[in-house]
């Protein structure tokens, strides 16, 4: 599915008078509310620097990227609107955005650590032969989730710090680290 479509996908799970699981249990049905209004505010207020875009514009090497993600991802909120604009601004890029938890579970090839961990970008040439993949998060993020996790934190305090750590990035370090990959 394109951005559009994953867009749509939020309006149908937040305006069911009886969503589909796991958006009948009221937290995945709050997360994804909360999601939704996160990507819209990215999408309006994202900065990408000139470097990225000049080297977007000017890549050579076509490419299709595959976002595995879902509506109730919280990182993906953060994440998935930066790599769209991204694939959108390069003549090179073709993107999909596939959802992790329906077939074809592409996700299943591209564990984190054994876990199924959303988002994932998977960048392909025009064989279909994997060129690199990133995700689930940032380095900073997952350094921070990490000494979380190492603190036994509550997963209320986890959301918060990780929202925290989103908003005064700005999505600068997924930025250079996609820099990185890309040249």
């Amino acid at each position: 599915m394109n951005y559009t479509e994953y867009t749509l996908l939020f309006e149908q799970i937040l305006t069911a008078e009886a969503p589909a699981a796991p958006y009948d249990n009221p937290d995945y049905f709050n997360y994804t509310k909360l999601n939704e209004s996160r990507m819209k505010r990215w999408t309006k207020t994202m900065v990408l620097e000139d470097e990225l875009i000049q080297l977007l514009e000017k890549l050579s090497v076509r490419q299709h990227w595959i976002i595995i993600t879902e509506p109730w991802c919280g990182d993906a909120s953060h994440i998935v609107p930066f790599l769209v604009r991204m694939a959108e601004l390069s003549p090179a890029i073709t993107y999909e955005l596939q959802l992790r938890d329906t077939a074809p579970f592409l996700i299943d090839s591209y564990l984190t650590n054994g876990g199924k961990a959303i988002p994932k970008l998977v960048s392909r040439d025009e064989n279909g032969t994997d060129l690199f993949t990133w995700g689930p998060r940032p380095a900073g993020a997952q350094s921070l989730m990490n000494r979380l996790k190492e603190e036994n934190a509550e997963f209320e305090r986890i959301k918060i710090e990780l929202q925290n750590w989103y908003n005064a990035n700005k999505g600068k370090e997924i930025q250079e680290e996609l820099k990185k990959m890309l040249q």
